[in-house]
């Protein structure tokens, strides 16, 4: 029996709709049932990792596909090894993505050797965070003011050359006379936090808020650490009696020399993609990460987590790196210098 004209012209256009449909949404095919491998260059148990956790299953829901978000802690070199892993050896297809310290995309700039990529050809899909520096001292360290860190010893831990945890106090000790030592050799930040807590070590420096807030939120509120400076342009709301570290500069040199340090902090949880990843993924992941820090859902898991959340767009980030690395040259070796000079370092 011949079908009627009608019904088979019916067939072939819902056919041809559902054929266009399919081919309309290329990433969602891509990444539909497949994983994406997220690398984090912070251990287990950290902050970086508590973000991650958090972030991973809202990010997944909003890339077309709903790919499965896998974690991998990749720790090691303040950061480096895993920079150096998504620079040269994870895929270039969207399928790998980093979570990283937001002071190793500024390495190279400062002369670190080891530091062999180039941040500004990577692909930034944005960051979850902006921070404010601060130093803690564990309460009974006997650090509790700008003061005493000019006139007492103070040991901090580090992960390595290159993290904000060297760095800032190395600019400390450089810039404005402060007696800190650095105590490097952490394989994370959690385990700096139990040092202190142990009496090994008085405190840490860096973007600290939001780790100590979501890994040990009884920290602040008991007063069991001390702020005594914030390394930061203006004081945090948070801590209203401790003095932003800009208060103490007394020169414009030193002024843009604070200004090239702390830019870092301008992108405190950034995620990037390799270079080479096709723009049109690159693009999807900047829609998905956008929607994701947007969601109702995400939000309220974040305030759970005590998680502080601000969205920084990957443009805004790639632009970060971009006004850094068009600083004068003099200005970058100075602040090279105040952070001990750190070229030829892990």
């Amino acid at each position: 029996m011949r079908r009627p004209l009608l019904t088979v012209a019916v067939a072939v256009a819902v056919a041809l709709c559902f054929g266009a449909a399919a081919r309309a949404d290329p990433i969602a095919n891509f990444y539909k049932g497949r994983s994406i491998s997220w690398i984090l260059s912070a251990g287990a148990g950290g902050g970086y990792a508590s973000y991650a956790q958090a972030f991973a299953p809202y990010f997944s829901a909003h890339i077309p596909g709903n790919p499965n978000i896998v974690i991998q802690n990749m720790p090691g070199g303040g950061g480096i090894r895993a920079m150096l892993y998504l620079n040269s050896v994870a895929p270039k297809d969207g399928t790998t993505l980093g979570l990283v310290h937001s002071s190793v995309p500024f390495a190279p700039l400062y002369g670190i050797k080891a530091a062999t990529f180039d941040p500004r050809r990577m692909n930034w899909i944005g960051s979850i965070d902006a921070s404010t520096g601060i130093c803690v001292a564990w309460h009974n360290s006997g650090i509790a003011t700008w003061q005493d860190l000019l006139t007492k010893p103070f040991t901090v831990g580090s992960t390595g050359a290159g993290s904000q945890m060297e760095t800032m106090p190395l600019m400390l000790d450089n810039l404005f006379g402060t007696k800190i030592k650095v105590i490097a050799g952490y394989v994370g930040g959690n385990d700096i936090y139990l040092a202190m807590e142990r009496g090994e070590i008085g405190g840490r420096c860096g973007g600290l808020i939001s780790s100590i807030k979501s890994t040990r939120p009884d920290w602040f509120p008991q007063k069991k650490v001390n702020v005594p400076i914030q390394i930061a342009s203006a004081r945090n709301p948070l801590f209203p009696d401790s003095p932003a570290i800009t208060e103490f500069a007394k020169d414009e040199r030193t002024k843009a020399i604070l200004k090239l340090v702390l830019a870092p902090l301008e992108m405190d949880r950034p995620i990037l993609a390799p270079a080479g990843v096709p723009a049109e993924r690159v693009a999807a992941l900047r829609a998905a990460f956008h929607a994701a820090m947007n969601d109702p859902a995400f939000i309220a898991q974040a305030e759970k987590q005590h998680l502080e959340i601000k969205e920084i767009s990957g443009a805004d980030v790639a632009q970060v790196l971009d006004e850094a690395y068009a600083m004068p040259p003099e200005i970058a070796k100075a602040a090279t210098a105040a952070m001990g000079g750190i070229a030829g370092g892990d």
